[in-house]
């Protein structure tokens, strides 16, 4: 059986990758409901179980929040898509090690966390990544102003990948992940004093670096 997962990158051009994983021969008795209609926890009880094909459902589910992680860290589609197939090929490994003390999402995340932080310390940034291309405006928009905020977000992204990693972590996990300090500590293997300490050093940081490009 193939796990079909798609990406989204900021031009809108998708990606294909496929997870190859062997399908169990047995049917559970008495799963009336479509899988992705089941919590996260009953998933992962069934793919244990056997039921590898209940693993697609959290793929399909959560592939999109992993790969804009992964792409917040990496800035590049390729990497970004090759970096979430990996997150989900550890996670479908590891899954025995998922002890369901966290919601998975934040497992998933302390997984991609990982693998971003060991890509961007063994190779080095493009020059011009993907998503500082400067985007497509639309009818009735502007030209300068969607250039200088396109030009404005650039920086801003440049500035972030210029922190140091668990300031990096702790900043895309908040500002663009959106999530509570309690989620980001456990995805981090950190406390939630130690997340508020690095995302308040993270900003004053950003706000250096920006105002030294400038």
């Amino acid at each position: 059986m193939a796990i079909r997962a798609e990406a989204w990158p900021a031009g809108g051009r998708q990606r294909n990758w496929t997870l190859t994983v062997v399908p169990s021969t047995e049917d559970e008795p008495g799963l009336a409901e479509p899988l992705a209609q089941l919590d996260d926890r009953r998933l992962v009880e069934l793919c244990l179980s056997g039921r590898v094909e209940a693993f697609d459902a959290v793929v399909e589910r959560h592939q999109r929040a992993v790969y804009q992680l992964c792409f917040r860290f990496v800035r590049r589609h390729e990497d970004a898509a090759d970096l979430t197939q990996e997150v989900f090929l550890r996670a479908y490994r590891g899954l025995r090690r998922f002890r369901g003390d966290a919601n998975l999402s934040t497992w998933l995340y302390r997984i991609g966390v990982n693998a971003c932080l060991n890509h961007v310390s063994t190779k080095r940034p493009p020059e011009t990544a993907l998503d500082d291309a400067p985007a497509l405006r639309g009818a009735g928009d502007d030209p300068a102003a969607a250039l200088a905020k396109a030009r404005e977000s650039a920086r801003v992204r440049r500035a972030v990948a210029r922190l140091p990693p668990k300031q990096r972590a702790t900043l895309i996990l908040r500002v663009y992940q959106d999530l509570p300090h309690r989620e980001i500590a456990a995805a981090l293997g950190t406390t939630v004093g130690a997340v508020k300490a690095n995302f308040f050093h993270a900003l004053g940081n950003l706000r250096r670096l920006l105002a030294d490009e400038a």
